[in-house]
């Protein structure tokens, strides 16, 4: 997959690649109220099994994200979901923490966006320019 859309994690000794698609962002946006929403409503969990149930759940979505698009674009090649059942078993707390600046780098390059301009000259001639906006 492409490394500008996606980040990669080990769980388990497995490699997932970790991804913002459209699809997880209505996911996002259903259980938090959108994407804004999602920082603060990790922030303020109070109860420690609570908000490593909601970290579990976002790992899990974001990493289920890349195998899905490998299942559509491989469909004889199948890989298996993860759950957070396999999660909670394959992790660590320590490892968990890891994970936060993963899922950082995942939904930053997943709302990136490159915009392009152009560049008129007084002779009217233009010159496409490229510039990534975060």
């Amino acid at each position: 997959m492409d490394n500008e859309r996606s980040t990669n994690i080990t769980i388990g000794g497995k490699n997932y690649e970790m991804l913002l698609t459209t699809k997880a962002t209505k996911e996002i946006a259903k259980r938090y109220g959108g994407l804004s929403s999602l920082g603060e409503k990790l922030m303020q969990t109070e109860n420690f099994e609570l908000a490593l149930d909601e970290v579990m759940w976002l790992i899990t979505l974001l990493c289920n994200q890349g195998v899905l698009i490998h299942n559509l674009q491989h469909p004889d090649e199948r890989k298996e979901l993860l759950t957070e059942e396999m999660m909670e078993l394959l992790t660590t707390p320590f490892e968990l923490s890891e994970y936060k600046s993963a899922i950082m780098d995942a939904m930053y390059k997943g709302t990136k966006r490159v915009i392009e301009s152009e560049e008129v000259s007084v002779t009217g001639s233009g010159g496409s320019k490229n510039t990534i906006a975060g």
